[in-house]
This record gives C-alpha cells, structure tokens and sequence, in this order.
C-alpha cells in the first residue's frame, strides 16, 4: 500500500497517483488547476476545534494523533472509501501545513496504514458472507 503525503504547494507529479486535498479549508494562493487534485475530502481533516488547539505545536503531536484518531474513527464510510483507493494505487494526501512532520496528512497516513490494512482483512472475511 502506497500512501504518500506532500504539500499543495509542491509540484503534482505523476508519480503522486490519486492526490487527495485533506484539509477543511482551500489552500491559500493555490489555484485548483495548481494543486491538481482529484478529491478534497473535507471529512478527513481534523474539526476546525481541534485544528486550532494543535496549532503546529510539536509538543501537542501525540495529544493532536490521539484526537484526531477519535475523530477519524466517527467517518467509517469516508475512511474506508479512502482505503479502497489506496488498495487500488498510489494515493498521495495533499496538504498545506509547512511543518512536513507535524501535520494532518502525516497523521492521517499512519492511521490509514494501519487502518487499510484491517479494513482489507476484514473485506475479504466479509465477501462469503
């Protein structure tokens, strides 16, 4: 599974596959044909109140990663709509924090990691059923 991150304000390439825009609000100074992305998965991006406490401050990172997993885990449906992408290519979440460490889509693609893969086993398991 080949889930990348990489900010909007880079250039798209094709090696990016399906690049998916996981921020709640547009990328400021970006143009839609600039960032190039497929899908803006508002849904995926962390409560604008969560957001604003985390404020990109390294010393929230684990609190940020714990919150926002428990709010990942309230969007089964946009959660797994993502794995299913993710299952089928390269996806890449855009974003445009410029802390490349310390952000949503760094965030989001460790929970996806581990979350995809569950959501594959437990497809197949479904699939005689």
């Amino acid at each position: 599974m080949d889930i990348r991150t990489k900010r909007v304000y880079e250039p798209p390439a094709k090696a990016d596959g399906l690049r998916i825009l996981v921020d709640r609000v547009w990328p400021r100074g970006v143009k839609k044909e600039q960032a190039a992305v497929q899908h803006w998965m508002k849904s995926l991006a962390p409560s604008s109140d969560l957001r604003k406490w985390f404020g990109h401050d390294p010393k929230r990172w684990s609190e940020f990663q714990e919150r926002y997993r428990r709010e990942l885990e309230k969007t089964p449906d946009a959660v797994a709509e993502i794995c299913r992408a993710a299952s089928e290519g390269t996806i890449t979440l855009v974003y445009s924090a410029r802390d490349d460490v310390h952000n949503n889509a760094v965030a989001l693609r460790e929970y996806l990691l581990k979350r995809c893969v569950h959501h594959r086993s437990t497809a197949g398991n479904d699939a005689g059923h």
